[in-house]
């Protein structure tokens, strides 16, 4: 694996966990580097980190509250 790869893969703990979990990965990346933007976009998915999942969080925490709200009136 090329070591601008590996220092991409030590810079974030997700990364670390993420190809730990899913193992296949190394023989990717090791045969071709260009798949990086492919890995960050899986580890995104794995981990729920795109903008609309955090949107969706906020909507689902924002409707728990206002049950909260109500069901206490």
């Amino acid at each position: 694996m090329s070591l601008d790869i590996q220092f991409k893969l030590k810079s974030n703990p997700l990364y670390i966990k993420f190809i730990h979990e899913n193992s296949y990965w190394y023989k990717i990346l090791n045969r071709d580097p260009n798949m990086w933007g492919e890995f960050v976009e899986n580890v995104k998915d794995a981990y729920h980190l795109r903008a609309t999942d955090r949107l969706s969080n906020v909507i689902d925490t924002i409707d728990m509250v206002t049950k909260v709200i109500s069901a206490l009136k």
